[in-house]
């Protein structure tokens, strides 16, 4: 739908600017004909005067409308060559925020001096101006400087899961200020670029699903052990589109109050982890119910004094 937008927009201002080239095909007077050829003529400036006429709207139409046009022919080129990796594609993304200030920021000037604005006067004040709000905004900076180090330092990148505070998600975007991560649930989490600290980054590496059951003191080890060797390669043969290699068995990790706990494995993708968890604990629950094999209650002794 979005895309859809960006098409429309970029048709009519491709028709807005073959119109307004050629002002010979507005229903005009003559004399705002002439005043539109004074202006072309004069590169867009006009003498210093707030007179707003026809002509000023026309050109003013068709000065936005170039920059629309570049504008959308540059974002298309780079959302295009941004497909072939997930670090290409966060670096354009950056880049295409970039450019949308940018080209805010010359339609702004554009439109002022077809107005008749002296530019120079007004650049060298925003100049002074960005030197101001600078010393006052320097978490803004901050912000943006940590942005460039994400991206060219590689910490993470769009697609990449992270864990941030107590925050798990996917990063939709990484834009000139912020983050944007997305949890399981399709929650949004937007962070400053400078306020991520210590976290993880859970893609750079495939991750362990682990399933860690406990199992009656009756129960034959060995035995356990034999079920398992013999299970486990099938499993991973069953869901081999989700395990990345066989499960495995880890041994004993923990002589409980009720049982012994044992712990299987498995090598996933970390996007997949939770969905493995819960496949690999139905598994062994469904193996061991087969096997004879009991997973105890709490039990509680009690000894008579007497």
């Amino acid at each position: 739908m979005k895309k859809t937008k960006s098409i429309i927009g970029f048709v009519i201002a491709v028709l807005l600017i073959a119109v307004l080239a050629n002002p010979a095909w507005l229903p005009v007077s003559k004399e705002t004909l002439a005043k539109i050829n004074e202006i072309r003529q004069n590169s867009f400036l006009l003498e210093k005067s707030w007179e707003f006429t026809a002509a000023h709207l026309l050109n003013l139409l068709f000065a936005f409308a170039i920059v629309w046009v570049v504008y959308t022919i540059l974002k298309f080129v780079l959302t295009a060559a941004g497909e072939k990796d997930e670090r290409t594609r966060t670096i354009n993304g950056l880049l295409i925020g970039l450019l949308k200030y940018i080209a805010v920021i010359v339609a702004f000037i554009w439109g002022l001096s077809i107005l008749g604005v002296d530019t120079t006067a007004v650049l060298a004040g925003v100049g002074i101006l960005g030197l101001i709000i600078g010393f006052a905004s320097q978490s803004l900076i901050e912000d943006i400087i940590t942005g460039l180090f994400i991206i060219f330092e590689h910490q993470y990148a769009i697609g990449d899961i992270i864990i941030l505070d107590d925050f798990r998600g996917t990063v939709r975007s990484i834009g000139v200020r912020t983050t944007v991560i997305e949890d399981a649930g399709g929650n949004l989490k937007v962070v400053n670029n400078s306020d991520i600290r210590n976290f993880q980054n859970r893609s750079r590496l495939h991750s362990l699903a682990l399933c860690e059951p406990s199992v009656s003191y009756e129960t034959d080890l060995v035995y356990l052990e034999k079920v398992l060797k013999k299970a486990l390669p099938e499993m991973y043969r069953e869901h081999s589109d989700l395990y990345l290699e066989e499960p495995v068995y880890y041994g004993v990790t923990e002589l409980g109050d009720s049982g012994v706990t044992v712990r299987i494995g498995v090598c996933v993708k970390e996007e997949n982890i939770f969905i493995a968890q819960r496949q690999l604990n139905r598994d062994i629950k469904l193996l061991f119910d087969a096997s004879g094999i009991e997973i105890p209650f709490p039990q509680v002794v009690v000894h008579n004094g007497h």
